[in-house]
């Protein structure tokens, strides 16, 4: 809820939460957008910097964790049918889900600030997508390509932890 970070979200959704989902969504669907148009994983398939995954680690820390799996769901069903399909879903959602299982926990640890809870995170959602790969190619193989997407998990993790946390630190919800 928007009210408090630390409480229960156990009471009522109010318009405003509603609304701020909403607006969490589109803002994660726009910055999905603007990512694809700047092909940067030319060179590495797979790769790209997660600019969604601003609004996620912000809606972790300010909103909380119910929020934060509408949005991230929200945006990849969203995103998915507008945008991609079926395939792209389940790969994102996978991501999507043990990223934010990561996420928690690590955040919950409070021996990492934003920047590496995002690594985690971004670490995590790449190793969903490669089990998912695995189990629907029937390929172990694809497991080295998780090498290749560490790298650049930790890499893209450590600029969206950056912007994140100084968003974190200066929006009031």
């Amino acid at each position: 809820m928007s009210d408090n970070k630390n409480t229960k979200q156990t009471k009522k959704r109010t318009n405003k939460d509603i609304a701020l989902a909403g607006v969490f969504i589109a803002l994660a669907m726009i910055l999905s957008y603007l990512e694809s148009l700047v092909p940067i994983g030319f060179a590495v398939p797979g790769i790209k910097l997660g600019l969604a995954n601003l609004v996620t680690i912000v809606a972790l820390y300010k909103l909380g964790l119910k929020d934060t799996i509408i949005i991230s769901v929200g945006r990849i069903l969203l995103s998915g049918v507008l945008f991609g399909n079926m395939m792209i879903i389940i790969y994102s959602l996978a991501g999507a889900f043990l990223s934010i299982l990561v996420m928690v926990l690590v955040k919950k640890l409070k021996i990492f600030s934003a920047t590496g809870v995002s690594i985690c995170g971004a670490i995590s959602h790449n190793l969903g997508q490669i089990i998912v790969a695995v189990i629907t190619l029937e390929n172990m193989n694809i497991m080295y390509y998780m090498i290749v997407l560490a790298i650049a998990g930790a890499v893209a993790g450590t600029v969206i932890g950056i912007l994140s946390g100084m968003i974190i630190r200066n929006i009031k919800i």
